[in-house]
């Protein structure tokens, strides 16, 4: 495919250094419209025939050569928004209105912006009609640069219908980035007009991206409009913007330091509390007491500056008097006492501090939570927190934290910026009983983040999901490393916080404007192969169903139910969910038809009819789980008293036991309608491996379009 790579000589890289070193020089940040035709061009980036006359006539002269109609677009480079300005004109076919628009175009700039200075005016071939869509590339907080594209003109504005990829993007991510556009449609041609060039749309995503990517002190490169056509993609307008000052440089650690480290994280064998208290109602006394009656088998040593014994353990004045080696010190001391007592532990070679504690950065203390980073720098120590919870690690009984105690072992790793997001994960698990390898609490991750303990997780073995709330990235280059690192093993599910359009507000140009958090997170991290929670409720309820599913092994769903309603909103909710419902074929349509009543439906929902006995679902169930083209279930079951909810939970349980005994495993969900009883059925079902909700459609089918999206990128559904 076009694009799949950009060939640029160091000569040309040297032609833009000096432009931008000119306008460096010249105390600007916005490049004029010819300083970025030269980069443009040095990029391969296609773009219409042009020059700056500084006359009328120099203008015209400038047409004759170029070929009528043209535009003239003022220069300046303290007019960043040539057409707010009046300085554009367009559609101009002959000398007289090259003349005419000239002089309007500057007087309208000079009452516009009176100190502006102006360099002259752009005349340029005027580019044939196509559909118009915007190219750019944006320097984004989290993610650094990142391409963009999307409709453009002034429809980028009205329907904000822009994709985001990392930059550079390859081929395959420019490819993607035309096809994940809700108005993709209108790139293949609609209305009996001819498709765009993809081909080179895509080259021109790539080259854009890979300009950004090569020249990290372009804040932004706009391309607003690309005119595509059947023939090509032209820049009819390009801008680019200066950063203020250098790229920051984020510290990062190699997959091997953090896998190091983070393995004496969750699997210590030696734990300091440091602050520890023998006193109920003491963070220090609860941390200390939940280690003891955890289970920990490991060394559990309180530190306190006067105690000679706590809970029945020796005390020791530092956590420099404590023999032997120390995998975690938990600091569950006031804040402004955590520099100095950072400062032992980093003297006695402890790698990882939690650091329980409030007073940090959260409350305006900025300083000190940027001094025990730069401790933890010096004495290679890594900082989970401050102003966390603590951690939970089952598989080693460990409880570090002041809250209550959880010790259900399971497959789900859970994490969370805040503490009370923390805890409702902890109500939930006990709840629903769902075992978890892990339940960590970030904070303020002056240190320690999310991409850290996703590496970690990706390679545990009690690890079979990993689910993050999150309200940042730190760096999201990171983050997506690890992902893409981790997907094609075990799903990762993301709850994004502060969904916010307020950087987008800050931006200075059309592509900066459409880069909001939201957008960009949800492109990149969904790109990464990352399943995207809606809410908290999802991001738990995938957290506890995902495990339990098995691996679709394609895409051919069938709902079987006991009553029409629910197969309609099962089917409803299918489509929500990206998920298909199969084409029966006539066989198979023959042979459910011979299991239901006359006055059932067959076809896609299956409808058996909620007076049907056990055995007409059972021998229902089994068909699909026979038949191998069926590839996922999804049940409607209503309360009847012919067949009760813990009738119909015991059936479908043995009967999915049976079939994965011998080796046929299928994703099977459940939704369950009817009294209370179906709660109680809803839960026996979980236990035997059927995802079952009451009271609901959405929901069921919600954790099986998950489990979908993640076999999708990790690549194991036939044909994906």
């Amino acid at each position: 495919m076009a694009g799949e790579t950009v060939e640029v000589t160091e000569s040309q890289k040297l032609v833009i250094r000096r432009v931008l070193a000119e306008a460096r020089r010249q105390g600007r940040e916005v490049l004029t419209a010819p300083e970025g035709r030269v980069i443009a061009e040095a990029y391969g980036i296609p773009v219409p025939a042009e020059g700056v006359a500084e006359q009328a006539e120099d203008a015209v002269a400038l047409a004759d050569r170029i070929g009528f109609p043209v535009v003239l677009k003022i220069v300046s480079p303290d007019i960043p928004h040539k057409t707010e300005a009046g300085g554009v004109r367009t559609g101009l076919d002959s000398a007289a209105e090259v003349r005419e628009a000239f002089t309007a175009i500057v007087a309208n700039a000079r009452a516009y912006a009176p100190q502006a200075r102006i360099a002259g005016v752009q005349v340029q071939q005027m580019v044939p009609e196509g559909q118009e869509v915007i190219v750019g590339a944006v320097t984004d907080h989290t993610f650094g640069k990142v391409v963009a594209f999307g409709l453009g003109g002034v429809l980028v504005e009205v329907l904000k219908d822009v994709t985001f990829r990392l930059a550079p993007a390859s081929a395959e991510d420019a490819a993607s980035m035309l096809d994940g556009i809700r108005a993709a449609e209108v790139l293949r041609g609609v209305r009996g007009g001819p498709p765009v060039d993809r081909a080179a749309l895509v080259d021109l995503i790539v080259r854009t991206s890979q300009l950004a990517a090569d020249f990290p002190e372009l804040a932004e490169v706009d391309l607003n409009p690309v005119i595509a056509s059947a023939d090509g993609a032209v820049a009819a307008d390009v801008r680019m913007l200066l950063s203020a000052g250098p790229p920051t440089e984020r510290p990062r650690h190699s997959r091997e330091e953090i896998l190091a480290a983070m393995r004496r994280l969750m699997r210590p064998r030696s734990v300091a509390v440091i602050g520890a208290s023998g006193t109920p109602g003491k963070i220090g006394h609860s941390v200390l007491r939940n280690l003891l009656d955890g289970g920990f088998p490991g060394e559990i040593h309180p530190v306190h500056p006067t105690a000679d014994d706590i809970l029945g353990r020796k005390a020791y004045r530092s956590v420099l008097e404590v023999p032997g080696e120390v995998d975690v010190a938990v600091f569950a001391i006031p804040a402004p006492l955590v520099p100095a007592a950072l400062e032992e532990a980093g003297r006695k070679g402890v790698p990882n501090a939690v650091l329980i504690p409030s007073g940090f950065a959260e409350t305006g203390e900025h300083a000190l939570q940027e001094r025990i980073v730069a401790i933890g720098a010096e004495w290679g120590i890594r900082l989970l927190g401050p102003n966390i919870y603590g951690y939970y690690s089952t598989w080693q009984d460990l409880c570090a934290t002041f809250c209550t105690p959880y010790d259900v072992k399971g497959g789900g790793a859970l994490t969370s910026q805040s503490g009370g997001i923390g805890m409702a994960i902890l109500g939930f698990a006990r709840t629903t009983r769902t075992g978890v390898s892990a339940i960590v609490g970030l904070g303020n991750k002056a240190d320690v983040d999310e991409d850290d303990l996703l590496t970690y997780f990706g390679e545990d073995p009690h690890t079979d999901c990993i689910a993050m709330h999150l309200e940042d990235l730190k760096d999201g280059r990171a983050f997506v490393a690890a992902a893409r690192e981790t997907v094609p093993r075990k799903p990762v599910v993301v709850l994004k916080a502060g969904r916010t359009g307020a950087g987008a507000r800050a931006a200075g140009s059309h592509t900066g404007a459409l880069a909001g958090d939201d957008a960009v997170y949800d492109d990149i991290l969904r790109q990464a192969g990352v399943i995207w929670a809606p809410g908290l409720a999802d991001l738990l309820e995938y957290a506890r169903a995902l495990p339990v599913l098995p691996v679709p092994r394609g895409d051919n769903v069938v709902v079987i139910t006991g009553a029409g309603g629910s197969g309609v909103l099962l089917s409803d909710a299918l489509v929500d969910n990206g998920l298909r419902l199969m084409d029966i074929p006539a066989d198979l349509d023959a042979a459910f038809r011979r299991l239901i009543p006359p006055f059932g439906s067959a076809g896609n929902p299956i409808d058996i009819t909620g007076g049907e006995p056990p055995a007409t679902y059972e021998a229902a169930l089994r068909l699909g789980l026979s038949d191998p083209r069926i590839h996922a279930l999804v049940l409607g079951y209503w309360h009847t008293l012919v067949t009760p909810p813990a009738v119909f939970a015991e059936l479908t349980g043995r009967v999915v036991e049976e079939f994965r005994a011998q080796g046929i495993e299928k994703p099977v969900v459940a939704s369950l309608a009817g009294d209370t009883e179906v709660e109680e059925a809803a839960a026996r079902l979980f236990e035997r491996g059927v995802v079952a909700y009451p009271y609901t459609t959405e929901r069921p089918v919600a954790v099986l379009g998950a489990k979908y999206r993640w076999a999708r990128a990790a690549g194991l559904l036939l044909g994906s």
